[in-house]
């Protein structure tokens, strides 16, 4: 069976790596985006260079009928056999205290609800149980999940450590449904998820906290990915790859 796979945020930093990545391994790719159409259709025609088809299709993975009609754009094009959940954003960096209630909000919908909700979907479509046809869901995480990012963004860790507890649990209820469901936690990383938070040399800035002494780059993240989502990590499910550079 081919290999048909929606990654959320899909049109920038990790998710475009990551794109590209299963491109190269053959996977047809529909990718979720939410505010830039222009960078979502440039990796997009990139993907297809590759040999694969691509889709891209605007969706707000905070809301159930956005993530209902991704995934009916994506049943248009074949069977779905995975999901990774990279949408994300910090929103903000500053003590919690200082930290406006809006931005708390916007993260929790779009890191912990909008994973949710994106696996709540791909259980229904993918699970043996219900009909589907098997598969796998990798979630991206952070080892902020872990660390707690003190002065940062603990908003954000707390929403990562729920994708941590989403990807355990659900990863036991989809075990015996043909599911897999693991997550790959990024530690610093140069994307623009900094600045959009107000920090775009965050990335520079902080690697002297990085055991490596440096920042990661999106493409490092990318076969962690395509690993866990494929049938050499046949025995895997319920893991969280910490790809941090020793953080």
């Amino acid at each position: 069976m081919s290999k048909l796979t929606i990654i959320t945020g899909g049109g920038r930093g990790i998710g475009a790596a990551t794109a590209l990545c299963l491109a190269r391994a053959g996977h047809d790719l529909v990718l979720a985006y939410r505010s830039r159409p222009d960078a979502a259709g440039e990796v997009a025609e990139r993907a297809r260079e590759l040999g694969v088809r691509c889709q891209p299709v605007r969706a707000d993975v905070g809301v159930e009928s956005d993530v209902e009609s991704l995934f009916a754009a994506a049943g248009e094009l074949g069977v779905v056999t995975g999901l990774v959940n990279n949408a994300g954003l910090t929103a903000h960096i500053a003590d919690l205290a200082d930290t406006p209630v809006p931005a708390i909000r916007t993260v929790l919908e779009v890191n912990l609800l909008g994973t949710i909700l994106c696996c709540r979907r791909a259980a229904q479509v993918m699970s043996t149980g219900r009909g589907g046809a098997g598969g796998a869901i990798v979630n991206i995480s952070s080892s902020g999940a872990t660390l707690g990012s003190p002065h940062e963004y603990v908003h954000y860790a707390a929403a990562k450590a729920g994708v941590d507890a989403l990807t355990m649990g659900l990863s036991k209820e989809l075990a015996a449904e043909g599911v897999r469901v693991n997550a790959v936690a990024p530690g610093l990383v140069h994307s623009d998820i900094h600045a959009g938070a107000g920090v775009p040399d965050r990335a520079t800035t902080a690697a002297s906290r990085v055991p490596f002494g440096r920042a990661g780059e999106p493409e490092e993240i990318g076969p962690a990915v395509e690993w866990l989502l494929s049938e050499r990590a046949s025995y895997t499910s319920g893991a969280v790859l910490r790809v941090a550079g020793g953080l």
